[in-house]
């Protein structure tokens, strides 16, 4: 889903890091509190999934670990 709020001019990347290809409007995402760009929503989604799988192993592990 598209953020409408999030503007391509505030993206960190030109580049999507899944392809290498260049970054669209519409596969926005704030992660860290950073607007990152990627070439299509499924890239965009792909790498939200993974950054939620990866905050939530190391949230699993600091609580193990305290």
């Amino acid at each position: 889903m598209t953020d409408p709020a999030l503007n391509l001019e505030d993206c960190v990347n030109d580049v999507c890091p899944w392809s290498g290809d260049p970054v669209s409007g519409d596969s926005l995402t704030v992660y860290r509190g950073a607007v990152v760009g990627f070439c299509n929503p499924g890239c965009r989604d792909k790498f939200n999934a993974a950054a939620a799988a990866f905050d939530a192993a190391l949230a699993a592990k600091e609580k193990r670990h305290g």
